[in-house]
C-alpha cells in the first residue's frame, strides 16, 4: 500500500506554488531584437527578396543574364566565358569561370569586369579597394583544387548549351545553359542541383551615383516626414529599383557609407527531388532547415549569416549567431549532395519547397518535393562549390578536402574543464584545485576570464590579485593540469601600456572609413582592434604570446581566443562598422565572416 505523509504533501504543494509564483514574477529574458537587423532593414536583402517576388510572380519572367557562346573556352578542366546583362544602353560584363576538380567537385565563379579592372569611381574620397573581394579563398580553402585531367566538354544535347562530363567515371555532368544563363548539375543522367532555375540570379553592377534634384516645396505644402519623400518617388514607377539604400544605410544610430554603391550577389539554387536540407551553421534551430516564406509554422525571416555576439539568443530561430558556415547538404533516400557558398560578407538564405503530385497513371510512383534556396550576399564574388555525392561521406569528404579536417585536440582538452565567471585571485584558483582533489573529482583544465589582468589589459597579470601566476601554474602542473587564460583581439586604449603603444606605432590596427585608427568599446572600455588581415599584424600578434613577452605564462598555459566576431559593444549590431578599412583597402563588409579565421 502506498502511504502519503500529509505534512510532506503540504510542503510539496507549497514548494510548487512558490515555483509558479517565481515564474510569474521573474521577467522573461530574451535577445534584444532591436539591436539586430531583419531582412527588411538590410537594404541588399530587401532588394533581392523584392527581385525574387517580381520574378516568381511574373509568368513571362526570364532571367536577363546570357552567357556569350563565342566567349566560351575550355582547357584542362577549366571553362571560361563572359556572362552579360543589358542595362539600358550599357552591357554589363561578368567574367565566368567553371572549374572541375579531380575530387569531383565543381566550382562556379562570377566576377564583374568593370570593378575587376578598377574602372569605377569611389564616393566620399574613400580609400577602399575598388574590386570585389576575391581573397576569401585564402582563409577558407586549404586543398582539393587540382583541376581535373579527365573532364571533357561537348555540345549539349539541347541547343544553346555546353556540356562538361567530369567526376569519377565521368558520371557527373554540368549542363551550362547560355540563354538565360544557368547550370544543371547531373549525376548518372539525373539533375541533382540547379543554378538559376528560377531566374533569381542578380549581380548588382557598378553604376555612378546621380544626384537627383530635390523637388521644390510648393506654397502651403506641409513638411514631409523622414521616409515620405522616398516612398512617394518609388511609387511613381512600380518597376523602378529602390535606390534608398544604394549609397548609404542607417541602423541603430550608425550610418554606413557605401563608397562602391550597391554590389550584392544573389542566386537561386534548387535541389530537385530533395525534401530536406541541412547546414547553414550557426543557428539555434532544427537540423532539417525550415522554410522561410509562406507562414504556417515557417520562419518569416531568411537564415542570416553575419557573425554576431548575440546575448541570450532564442531557440528555433533563423537569427544569426557567433559563426557562419555557408555549407548546405540536401538529402533523400540513397542520395546526398552539397553546396558551399564561398563569400565572407553578410549573407541571407531563403528556403522554400514545391511539391508535384503523383500521376495516377504512373504505376505507384509518388510525387516529389523540390527544395529551392535563394542565397544573397552583400558584396564579393559569386563563388559556389558543388558536390554531387552520392553518399553523405562523399559530400563531407569533398567539403573537408576543400576546407580542411578538424584538428585532433590535445589529449587533456577532451577531459573535464572547470570554468566559471570568475576566479578573482590566484589563491582562489589554488583553493579550487585543492578541493577537487579533496573531493576526488578528476579534472584537467581550469579557465580564467579577464579579471586576472591588470585593468583588463591583455598580456598582464593583476599585481594585487594574481601576484604569483607562475606559482599558481606550478601547483597546477604538479597535478598535471593546465590553465586557459582569455585574450581577446581588442586592445585597451591606455597610456604606458606596451601592447597598445606598439599597435599604434606600427599601425597594425583596423582603420575607420576616414583611414584613421578605429576606436570602439569593449570589455576594457575604449579599445583598438588588431587587423590580422595584415601579415605584419599577424606576425606581431603571434609574437605577443611568447613566454618572454607574456610574462607570467608557462608551458601549461593555453589561450582562450574570444570576441573575434568581432564584438564591439557600441558598434552597429554589436560589431564594427561595415565601412571600416582593413589591410589592402578591403572594407569590413567584405571580410566580416572570416575575421575570426585570421586571429
Amino acid at each position: 500500500m502506498l502511504r502519503v505523509n500529509a505534512s510532506s504533501s503540504k510542503w510539496t504543494a507549497f514548494f510548487l506554488l512558490c515555483l509558479a509564483l517565481c515564474s510569474l514574477l521573474t521577467p522573461a529574458v530574451t535577445v534584444k531584437h532591436e539591436k539586430f537587423k531583419t531582412c527588411a532593414q538590410s537594404g541588399f536583402c530587401k532588394r533581392n527578396r523584392a527581385y525574387a517576388d517580381t520574378a516568381l510572380s511574373t509568368s513571362s519572367w526570364s532571367s536577363p543574364y546570357t552567357l556569350e557562346a563565342s566567349s566560351v573556352k575550355f582547357d584542362k578542366g577549366l571553362l571560361t566565358g563572359v556572362v552579360t546583362k543589358k542595362v539600358g544602353d550599357e552591357t554589363v560584363r561578368l567574367p565566368l569561370t567553371v572549374a572541375f576538380y579531380e575530387s569531383g567537385t565543381a566550382r562556379v565563379t562570377v566576377d564583374e569586369e568593370k570593378r575587376q579592372k578598377g574602372a569605377i569611381e569611389l564616393r566620399h574620397n574613400s580609400k577602399a579597394k575598388k574590386e570585389r573581394y576575391n581573397e576569401a579563398e585564402k582563409w577558407a580553402i586549404v586543398g582539393g583544387t587540382a583541376l581535373s585531367k579527365g573532364a571533357a566538354t561537348s555540345q549539349g544535347a539541347e541547343k544553346g548549351t555546353t556540356r562538361v562530363a567530369y567526376g569519377p567515371g565521368s558520371a557527373f555532368e554540368a549542363i551550362i545553359k547560355h540563354t538565360p544563363f544557368g547550370v544543371d548539375f547531373k549525376r548518372d543522367g539525373e539533375t541533382q542541383v540547379k543554378f538559376n532555375g528560377q531566374g533569381l540570379l542578380n549581380v548588382e553592377h557598378w553604376r555612378p551615383k546621380i544626384d537627383k534634384p530635390v523637388p521644390e516645396k510648393k506654397e502651403g505644402e506641409e513638411e514631409k516626414k523622414d521616409g515620405e519623400e522616398t516612398a512617394a518617388v518609388e511609387t511613381e514607377d512600380a518597376t523602378a529599383e529602390d535606390e534608398g539604400t544604394w549609397w548609404e544605410e542607417s541602423f541603430g544610430g550608425n550610418t554606413d557609407s557605401k563608397p562602391r554603391g550597391p554590389e550584392a550577389v544573389a542566386l537561386d539554387i534548387s535541389f530537385p527531388g530533395y525534401q530536406h536540407v541541412y547546414g547553414l551553421a550557426e543557428h539555434a534551430g532544427p537540423l532539417s532547415l525550415k522554410e522561410t516564406r509562406g507562414g504556417d509554422g515557417k520562419y518569416s525571416e531568411p537564415y542570416r549569416m553575419y557573425n554576431s555576439d548575440v546575448f541570450e539568443y532564442e531557440m528555433d530561430s533563423p537569427m544569426t549567431l557567433y559563426g557562419s558556415i555557408p555549407f548546405m547538404q540536401a538529402q533523400k533516400k540513397d542520395s546526398t549532395v552539397g553546396v558551399f557558398w564561398l563569400n565572407a560578407a553578410e549573407t541571407w538564405v531563403d528556403i522554400t519547397k514545391s511539391s508535384s503530385s503523383a500521376n495516377p497513371l504512373s504505376l505507384g510512383i509518388g510525387g516529389t518535393t523540390t527544395t529551392n534556396t535563394h542565397w544573397i550576399s552583400e558584396s564579393g564574388l559569386l563563388d559556389v562549390f558543388v558536390m554531387l555525392g552520392p553518399k553523405p561521406q562523399d559530400v563531407v569528404g569533398a567539403y573537408s578536402e576543400l576546407t580542411g579536417y578538424t584538428q585532433l585536440p590535445q589529449q587533456f582538452a577532451i577531459a573535464y574543464h572547470q570554468c566559471r565567471w570568475n576566479y578573482v585571485t590566484d589563491e582562489d584558483v589554488r583553493d579550487v584545485d585543492r578541493k577537487f582533489d579533496k573531493h576526488k573529482i578528476p579534472y584537467d583544465v581550469i579557465w580564467l576570464d579577464i579579471e586576472y589582468t591588470e585593468g583588463k589589459k591583455y598580456f598582464t597579470w593583476d599585481p594585487m590579485t594574481f601576484a604569483n601566476p607562475l606559482g599558481m601554474q606550478k601547483q597546477l602542473d604538479e597535478h598535471e593540469r593546465k590553465l586557459v587564460a582569455i585574450i581577446d583581439p581588442h586592445i585597451k586604449n591606455e597610456g604606458n601600456y606596451y601592447v597598445v603603444d606598439e599597435l599604434k606605432s606600427k599601425d597594425l590596427a583596423v582603420h575607420n572609413k576616414d583611414d584613421n585608427i578605429y576606436e570602439g568599446w569593449c570589455w576594457p572600455g575604449s579599445s583598438y582592434w588588431i587587423d590580422c588581415f595584415s601579415p605584419k599584424a599577424r606576425d606581431w600578434w603571434k609574437g605577443l604570446f611568447r613566454y618572454d613577452r607574456f610574462q607570467g605564462s608557462a608551458k601549461n598555459t593555453f589561450i582562450w581566443n574570444d570576441m573575434n566576431e568581432p564584438s564591439v559593444f557600441n558598434g552597429p549590431e554589436t560589431t564594427m562598422p561595415k565601412d571600416n578599412l582593413h589591410h589592402g583597402g578591403w572594407e569590413h563588409r567584405d571580410v566580416h565572416n572570416v575575421n575570426g579565421l585570421t586571429l
